[in-house]
């Protein structure tokens, strides 16, 4: 598990830990994750730990939304036990949304997620209006 009140991480309301971060800036210091969501236009590189990845360009929106909530659940439940990481980029509007959707399966209202992880997360999480709508939408669609 991560530390509570490390950089980046995030505690749900469930009590579990996730860390966002951005990928440009490196692996931080400490543990490594044991699972990485990886929120990128073209595949990441190999990590030394398990990881997957979600088709998704910068400043949009995923591009198999279905695979996507899919991959945040599987994030979310290994959470309970593992070290999760949730990255693109620059660790903020991709992963900010990532997040969000993630609070949404954790019980945030779907209207109230992206406030949640502003200020639990980064305060310009989910940086642009159709990841804020996407999130809102996420609640209720079942496919993302």
């Amino acid at each position: 598990m991560w530390e509570p009140d490390a950089a980046g991480v995030l505690r749900l309301p469930s009590g579990v830990l996730l860390r966002g971060r951005a990928l440009r800036n490196g692996l931080p210091e400490g543990p490594s994750p044991d699972f990485g969501l990886y929120l990128l236009g073209e595949e990441p590189p190999p990590t030394p730990w398990e990881a997957a990845w979600v088709r998704w360009p910068d400043f949009r929106l995923p591009k198999d939304p279905r695979g996507a909530r899919e991959r945040f659940a599987e994030a979310l439940v290994r959470a309970a036990s593992e070290r999760v990481e949730v990255a693109c980029g620059g660790g903020v509007g991709r992963t900010g949304t990532a997040l969000a959707c993630m609070a949404v399966l954790d019980g945030v209202p779907a209207d109230g997620a992206v406030a949640y992880v502003r200020r639990r997360y980064h305060r310009r999480a989910v940086e642009t209006p159709w990841q804020r709508r996407f999130v809102r939408r996420f609640g209720r669609d079942r496919v993302g």
